[in-house]
């Protein structure tokens, strides 16, 4: 069963506003100079703002922040944003890999950006309603 897919936009502007939430300043998520001088193609997303976003969509799909039993990703490569007012927009899918006899649910996630990869191995376990 797959999950209705959640499309979220990330502009510079939301890099900055997850900067001073976190605490990290990191330049390379706000200047494009130093991002490039470091051999990045350009400014990229915090990994964790990206994993913040995708645990967003999972706590959307099982109905409340409370029902996420586990979750866990790895970085496959950076999300990139454009120093424009469209910034640029990360996909979340999921499939249902098993419902278990005590009522929890086990996710695959996929969350891609411009068609690709993001996260890899990235899966959630929910309590299921009811």
């Amino acid at each position: 069963m797959e999950l209705p897919t959640r499309t979220f936009r990330v502009t510079r502007a939301d890099l900055v506003r997850y900067a001073g939430a976190s605490g990290d300043f990191n330049p390379i998520h706000w200047s494009e100079r130093t991002a490039t001088k470091v051999g990045l193609p350009g400014v990229i997303a915090h990994g964790m703002f990206t994993m913040a976003l995708v645990g967003r969509a999972v706590t959307e799909w099982s109905g409340a922040p409370d029902a996420v039993v586990d979750y866990s990703v790895r970085f496959t490569r950076p999300v990139l944003v454009p120093d424009d007012d469209e910034g640029t927009e990360i996909e979340v899918a999921a499939v249902v890999r098993e419902v278990t006899e005590d009522g929890l649910t086990r996710l695959d996630i996929t969350a891609t950006c411009r068609g690709e990869k993001v996260l890899s191995q990235a899966r959630a376990t929910v309590r299921t309603a009811g």
